[in-house]
């Protein structure tokens, strides 16, 4: 069981009754293996905020995410050389930014299709994973890019010896390795039910008698913990020392020009991490603590409407991807100097053909 799991129907140890779960229903279960659920549920899982609002988002997405994150990739793994700690730790964020909307196209034909899934069980299990792993993934790279920026400004001399290639990369395989470790219970689980009135379901009715489920509350809480909120506080300490530093250092120095412009890229990219913690992971992580904490004690609501609310975080979550090119530029001098110089190939090729022309 996980998190999600924990949100939707919770079912008590009777196979044959589905006591009501996080949309506030009751669901029964038919001697046809069809589930029943409320009317109020039918109604979310196929209204307009469901099957037309959240998927034109996730198209957007597909449409800015897939080009920029493409292009950054082959920069990241092609183009640029010299494989900094940065560099490795980016090109591996911009790895998981395309894997996550390659796979969205699924998520949408499920969602325009009425909340009936067509691709079968294994599809759903991926595609359910494939979110948290990417959320993980993203929030303990960014962690590792602030505390690798940290180093570099503040201990340039003494981490020479911790930032290195090698390790980067050792670092990247850890992280990954973290990120499946805790999305393997989603991939052993079935997710798709049949549901009256609505077909196939997958990962939004899902039937679970497990006797075990305050230790998987308690293990997940755990989890998001340190997949999340230790991650946050380890990044906003890191730019905080930095931005700290870079602010001493320009005021001991004259001429204070560069380090201005350091404090700036600085003081922007802390920004944009702190918004994308804030504002596309924050709210999904905070939901389903709340939820774990709240299963832990046995408070089982009848009337809980903050599904709908978890949905939109998950959606919300996703847009994480118009953020990361921010990073990209902010947190890479050599990718600054291949955008520079690809906006200057530009230039001087319009100016070959003005100047051929006249």
């Amino acid at each position: 069981m996980t998190p999600l799991m924990m949100m939707m129907y919770y079912l008590d140890v009777d196979p044959q009754c589905l006591i009501e779960g996080f949309l506030g229903t009751y669901v029964t279960s038919q001697p046809s293996d069809t589930l029943n659920i409320s009317d109020k549920s039918v109604d979310f899982l196929k209204g307009l905020l469901f099957t037309r609002i959240m998927p034109s988002f996730y198209i957007i997405v597909i449409l800015i995410s897939l080009p920029l994150n493409a292009l950054a990739f082959v920069a990241f793994t092609c183009r640029i050389r010299e494989k900094k700690p940065a560099v490795i730790y980016m090109s591996h964020l911009a790895c998981v930014d395309l894997l996550f909307t390659l796979l969205l196209p699924l998520k949408i034909h499920y969602q325009l299709n009425a909340s009936d899934w067509v691709f079968g069980e294994a599809a759903c299990r991926v595609l359910s994973a494939a979110y948290y792993c990417y959320m993980y993934c993203s929030i303990l790279l960014m962690m590792c890019m602030s505390v690798d920026r940290l180093l570099a400004v503040v201990y340039p001399v003494a981490s020479l010896t911790w930032r290195s290639t090698r390790k980067a990369t050792c670092v990247c395989v850890l992280v990954w390795l973290l990120a499946l470790a805790g999305t393997v219970p989603l991939l052993l689980v079935r997710q798709t039910f049949k549901i009256n009135d609505v077909g196939i379901t997958c990962h939004d009715v899902l039937r679970q008698n497990d006797p075990t489920v305050v230790f998987y509350v308690y293990l997940f809480s755990i989890l998001s913990c340190l997949y999340f909120f230790l991650p946050l506080i380890v990044t906003l300490v890191s730019y905080s020392t930095l931005i700290y530093a870079l602010s001493a250092k320009s005021d001991r120095l004259t001429t204070s020009s560069s380090s201005s412009d350091n404090r700036r890229r600085a003081v922007t990219m802390a920004i944009a991490v702190l918004i994308e913690f804030v504002v596309c992971f924050a709210p999904t992580n905070g939901i389903l603590l709340h939820h774990c904490v709240r299963l832990a004690i046995g408070d089982y609501r009848k009337e809980d409407s903050s599904y709908a609310a978890y949905l939109l975080a998950v959606c919300l979550g996703s847009a994480s991807v118009f953020l990361d090119p921010l990073l990209y530029y902010y947190g890479s001098s050599q990718c600054r100097k291949k955008i520079s110089s690809l906006f200057w190939c530009i230039k001087a090729k319009k100016r070959a053909k003005m100047s051929i022309s006249l």
